[in-house]
């Protein structure tokens, strides 16, 4: 059974290991790398440091421990060996690590990163967790069983008369990892589409701001599974909607590299859906 996976206990156990390895890792180091201790891997918005590896390295000693047989897909192990993305999709369980989501502002000495990490087997999303660091804030999200934010559940209520009329509040990608069409639809909105694109730099910060209902919706062009996994499972237990491009179903990780929405109910994902494929 896959959800044997995921006991109350291993929730608890990986929640105390993050927090642990972070305070170590991170929290010491943030704002205060040198230049040595950073390293850019496709270019100066695309980041590594120190921290990145070391959080990585240890969170996948520890988490292959604790869950024998399992695999683990980090970015920045992905990074170095492109095949091990292979094992998303296969028997064992999987755990997806992005050591700090949002470098370039853990770098610059900015608050918005978190450090995300989910267990997945064939394809589906069992557990995850999101931890800001500068907070101490930790979600944590179990299939069919709900989420919570510091230990108290986290339940979004659709926003009442949510009519289309209304602004909605959207997290993209940076404008500069868009192409010149997505920044249009994303950033060069007229005000007939009502909607207020923004972008925090951390893929993560934005989904808990989702479920927390702090945010109407986010959208991205699929790409990599530690970037999302976690927030992903968060919303939707958290009561959310995360919706394929065209709106025909709930997006899957299975379904791959394509674009999706999540949003705090279904009415804000479905806005956000019709636009990525108008």
């Amino acid at each position: 059974m896959i959800r044997a996976a995921a006991p109350a206990e291993t929730l608890a156990t990986v929640e105390a290991l993050i927090r642990d390895v972070v305070a170590e890792e991170a929290t010491p180091r943030f704002g205060k790398l040198s230049d040595a201790e950073i390293t850019e891997k496709k270019g100066p918005l695309d980041l590594v440091t120190v921290a990145d590896r070391r959080i990585e390295e240890r969170l996948t000693e520890a988490l292959t421990a604790l869950l024998p047989g399992s695999a683990v897909i980090g970015e920045e192990a992905v990074h170095a060996d492109p095949s091990l993305r292979d094992s998303l999709l296969g028997e064992d369980p999987v755990w997806i690590i992005d050591p700090i989501d949002g470098t370039s502002n853990f770098v610059r000495g900015v608050p918005s990163f978190v450090t995300l990490v989910a267990l997945a087997q064939r394809g589906e999303l069992l557990a995850s967790w999101i931890h800001h660091p500068t907070s101490g804030r930790m979600a944590v999200a179990r299939r069919g069983e709900g989420a919570l934010l510091d230990g108290e559940p986290l339940r979004l209520t659709p926003e009442p008369g949510c009519e289309a009329a209304e602004v909605l509040h959207m997290a993209s990608a940076r404008p500069a990892h868009l192409t010149a069409e997505q920044y249009d639809r994303f950033y060069g909105l007229g005000p007939t589409h009502r909607i207020k694109a923004c972008a925090s730099g951390s893929a993560g910060c934005d989904y808990l701001d989702v479920a927390r209902g702090q945010l109407d919706a986010v959208t991205y062009v699929y790409d990599n599974p530690w970037d999302h996994s976690a927030g992903i499972l968060l919303v939707a237990e958290a009561g959310g909607a995360v919706l394929r491009a065209d709106g025909s179903g709930p997006w899957r990780m299975a379904d791959g590299a394509q674009p999706f929405a999540a949003g705090r109910d279904a009415l804000a994902a479905r806005r956000v859906a019709e636009l990525l494929s108008a």
